[in-house]
């Protein structure tokens, strides 16, 4: 069985396409779209197999569109616990104008989970062995806010290890009940320092005190294009993304996840893990659409990031 599972509690189906231009009033002619499973956990257990790993996607879906997703986890051999809703599935559309090279992203809301729907999802993961429990992406209407402080609860039950990449109420609910790792934005930290914007030279300190004040022994500062930054209350490592032609930022995000997540599973220690997790990312954004990471960009990638110097050192 897999070392590691996900959730995703708002998943989708992703339809990439491109167009030559966005014009008002117009009937567009769009290219062949492409299918792909999405939402965070998903993303992130789809990343972890094309790293060479397994992970099980624990998710709700329900109506064709939920049909649909299964089928195209099963074509990607994911292993899955499904969870049938009364509820369809939600579809998103990713547009890109080739004029610009631009690319518009249309998020539909997520159907409304029933209590015994999300409390099946609690389920699986309390029965399934994983040592790693990884909760990435948003909550479906009718989701608790304190959904994964629950999980938290469960991953200390078993000893096993917490990572959630969310934002907002859940995320705070979950940091005072006791994460292992989390991985926000500049724009999450800076709400969780109770700042409106953190300046770069305020970013390791306002990481530190989370680390101090939560229950949360890493946190993951994703920088975007600059990489991201590592921090734990004795270690800081800041790892720059190396340049790259980016053809699409969805699921990015999800790659790093993944590939820290699996680092972490095989061994490595953090500043490896933190690599290799820049080195997914950034492979992430050689794709087109929700393509995720290619494990043949990721080595390459993470062998050059490896030959960089290395911003890590002790606290005193």
């Amino acid at each position: 069985m897999a070392d590691i599972c996900t959730i995703t509690f708002n998943p989708c189906i992703d339809k990439s396409t491109s167009i030559s231009a966005l014009k008002p009033e117009k009937k567009l002619k769009c290219a062949a779209p492409v299918f792909e499973p999405g939402g965070g956990g998903i993303n992130v257990a789809r990343a972890i197999k094309k790293l060479g790993g397994e992970a099980i996607a624990i998710y709700p879906s329900g109506g064709y569109s939920g049909k649909f997703l299964n089928f195209l986890l099963e074509k990607e051999h994911i292993i899955v616990h499904q969870i049938e809703t009364q509820r369809h599935t939600r579809e998103n559309m990713i547009v890109l104008e080739r004029a610009t090279n631009q690319q518009y992203r249309f998020g539909m809301p997520g159907p409304q989970l029933f209590e015994d729907e999300w409390k099946q999802c609690l389920q699986a993961i309390e029965e399934s062995s994983s040592d790693y429990i990884v909760a990435s992406g948003s909550l479906a209407p009718g989701v608790p806010k304190d959904i994964f402080a629950r999980i938290s609860k469960i991953a200390k039950k078993g000893n096993r290890k917490f990572i959630v990449d969310s934002s907002g109420e859940a995320l705070r609910m979950a940091i005072a009940e006791g994460v292992y790792l989390i991985k926000p934005n500049l724009g999450e930290l800076s709400k969780l320092a109770g700042k409106e914007e953190l300046f770069a030279d305020e970013i390791e300190q306002a990481a530190k005190n989370v680390t101090r004040k939560h229950n949360c022994e890493i946190v993951v500062v994703s920088l975007g294009a600059s990489g991201a930054m590592l921090v734990s209350q004795k270690e800081t490592f800041k790892i720059s993304a190396p340049v790259v032609k980016t053809k699409s930022t969805v699921g990015a995000g999800d790659s790093m996840v993944a590939g820290i997540v699996f680092s972490i599973s095989k061994g490595k220690n953090l500043s490896e893990a933190l690599q290799y997790g820049v080195a997914s990312g950034t492979a992430a954004t050689l794709s087109n659409g929700t393509g995720l990471c290619k494990k043949e960009d990721v080595e390459r990638l993470y062998g050059l990031i490896k030959n960089e110097s290395i911003n890590g050192y002790q606290n005193q």
